[in-house]
């Protein structure tokens, strides 16, 4: 059994993590971030919740840009090909499960 806790957790970069668990094809990881990821597009499912924090993740729709503004406790479900990025709002601490090799 492993323990773990988002209070207190960091990373030596933005988007670092922790491997929570690894099921084969899926991994459960917890990052920090203070800047902004990337646009990109999932090449499979996701489960992105913030744990501590707050983040406005930008989702781009047939050409339209919108902001999902999250709290700690919110989340999103981003299926494969959803055009995404995630703005936090000062510290982070997500939950990120998804298939080990999406981009």
């Amino acid at each position: 059994m492993k323990e773990f806790s988002s209070h207190g957790f960091t990373a030596d970069r933005a988007w670092g993590s922790e491997l929570l668990s690894d099921f084969g094809d899926v991994t459960v990881r917890m990052h920090w971030t203070d800047k902004p990821y990337k646009w990109h597009q999932n090449t499979g499912k996701e489960v992105f919740v913030v744990l501590d924090g707050a983040v406005d993740m930008h989702v781009r729709e047939n050409g339209v840009e919108r902001i999902i503004h999250l709290k700690a406790g919110q989340g999103v479900s981003v299926e494969e090909g959803d055009e995404h990025v995630a703005h936090p709002i000062g510290e982070a601490r997500i939950l990120v499960i998804e298939l080990k090799d999406t981009e």
